[in-house]
């Protein structure tokens, strides 16, 4: 399969006659935090090790939530720096592996906007198109999320390093945490490099601390002959083919209304659920009482509340399934798994369901995400020593879930914490921002409706760490601070006055009381 090239997408809306225009939202963006008095000014003691520069966070991954995290952390006068490997403009799924029209979040949300009216999409979007189009808007577009995020990063200043490849997380018992990396930046020579960071957070999406999850009869399939949803792919290249997409979620409408609007010959969606879920029970759950207060809620009932949602599951949204319904090629083939895949002499694959064999060329696996290390060499120095919910924690109905169990049982600073206690110094100082945190941290780690609250409170948890870190300094900071309030000019010394027993001549009776 053919990738696809990056490519700047633009916003088509009509501009209707109120819309401002950037530059004066972003003068209006200026005001607030000059107003607010953010961002603070640095506070955080400057260090090196062996001569190099020690940044105070680093920030693995530069799509919503490292974006967010970042100028949460600015705003608090914490530095931080983001590593992506993609192109500029490029970080997360949304002009790449992401194939929606449009997001399933109602447009209303503020997202990443951290509290600041003038950061949010809609001033982004009325800025530029005005109230008469805002109003008009159904959903947001896809792609002008996209040019959104990238108005965010640039308007915020935020410090961004693309195409670094992350080779390697090594905790130190020095305070630190050593990041390898590989900057690939086209046109040069690959250059392998360290950084050393007093904090490292893996802000790495919805495939997180693993990748694709996979049946297992993937392995029949010839690796020519299929790719997963959250792969790069050209559905221009299944024009004329048919294909078969396995799942019934999101991502499956979206991979199979990709592939009918390129030309494929015919796609049939096998799905294994008799019924397609029709309510999504996390919307159930939506107040902000879960934002603010999940991470504290006891076990029993973290682990009840994922699992439920993990059992219901979430159905696709009302406009991704008509998208793929209008077309009188595609097919719905509901309480029907596959069992196998054999290829024949023909080249054509027989892939064995239970309702008979079908026939297919290509195969697009929708079938989600699993926490796997296995598919995460750079985490390999973690993995064997990040306790999972599956070590210390039995479900009360004694049902296993093998997805929650394996989620990394993570402290309140979205902190990893070792299956054996100081078998890896320094773990504490690596922190889960992404979707392997929803067991411990609740959804603040990845989706749009609380991404700003999930940011906000892993910036404080690592501002109040980094001091808590430096207290001692800090404190003979205090000790020595000696810009004077007073410089003695201020007042003149009375002479105080002889005490005299007598009482002054007039000097007033008291007053009765009635």
């Amino acid at each position: 399969m053919t990738l696809p090239s990056p490519s700047e997408p633009s916003a088509t809306t009509a501009v209707s006659g109120d819309a401002l225009g950037l530059p004066a939202l972003e003068a209006r963006l200026r005001q607030d935090l000059q107003w607010l008095c953010l961002p603070a000014k640095p506070w955080v003691p400057a260090r090196t090790v062996d001569g190099q520069e020690v940044l105070d966070v680093a920030i693995v991954g530069g799509g919503m939530g490292g974006l967010a995290l970042a100028a949460s952390l600015r705003n608090l006068g914490v530095q931080a720096r983001i590593f992506d490997k993609a192109p500029v403009g490029f970080e997360g799924p949304w002009a790449t592996t992401a194939r929606m029209e449009t997001l399933r979040s109602p447009k209303e949300l503020t997202g990443p906007a951290l509290g600041l009216p003038a950061l949010t999409f809609r001033a982004w979007f009325e800025a530029q198109f005005g109230l008469e189009q805002w109003q008009a808007l159904d959903k947001i577009p896809r792609l002008q999320w996209a040019d959104y995020l990238r108005w965010y990063r640039q308007v915020l200043g935020l410090d961004v390093r693309n195409h670094q490849h992350l080779q390697d997380v090594q905790p130190r018992g020095d305070g630190v945490v050593q990041l390898s990396l590989r900057d690939e930046t086209p046109g040069a020579a690959p250059r392998p490099y360290t950084v050393l960071a007093r904090h490292a957070v893996l802000a790495t999406g919805r495939d997180g601390l693993g990748g694709p999850w996979l049946p297992d009869w993937a392995t029949q399939v010839p690796r020519e002959r299929w790719v997963h949803s959250s792969h790069e792919w050209d559905g221009e290249a299944l024009r004329g083919l048919r294909v078969a997409v396995i799942g019934g979620g999101s991502s499956a409408m979206d991979a199979a209304a990709t592939a009918l609007e390129h030309g494929a010959a015919r796609v049939d969606l096998l799905i294994r659920r008799a019924e397609l879920p029709r309510v999504n029970k996390g919307k159930g759950a939506g107040n902000p009482g879960m934002s603010q207060g999940f991470w504290a809620l006891p076990d029993e009932w973290k682990w009840r509340f994922r699992r439920y949602i993990n059992i219901s599951q979430v159905p696709p949204p009302h406009g991704s399934t008509l998208r793929v319904s209008r077309h009188t090629n595609a097919h719905f083939h509901l309480n029907t798994p596959v069992t196998g895949v054999q290829q024949r002499s023909d080249g054509v694959l027989r892939i064995d369901t239970g309702k008979g064999p079908l026939a297919a060329d290509f195969v697009i696996f929708c079938t989600g995400f699993r926490t796997d290390w296995g598919q995460r060499p750079e985490f390999a120095r973690l993995a064997p020593h990040v306790r999972t919910w599956g070590d210390r924690f039995t479900p009360v109905d004694g049902v296993p879930d093998a997805e929650l169990a394996g989620s990394p049982d993570l402290g309140p600073v979205f902190e990893f914490q070792p299956r054996t206690p100081g078998a890896l110094p320094g773990l504490e100082r690596v922190h889960c921002f992404n979707y392997a945190a929803a067991l411990s941290q609740g959804a603040g780690a990845g989706d749009i409706p609380q991404i700003s609250d999930g940011a906000q409170r892993l910036a404080r948890g690592l501002a109040a760490g980094l001091l808590a870190q430096d207290v001692q300094t800090h404190y003979s900071a205090m000790q020595a601070y000696a810009e004077p309030e007073l410089d003695g000019t201020e007042w003149t010394p009375a002479e105080f006055p002889p005490y005299d027993e007598a009482v002054p001549a007039g000097a007033a009776e008291p007053v009765a009381q009635a």
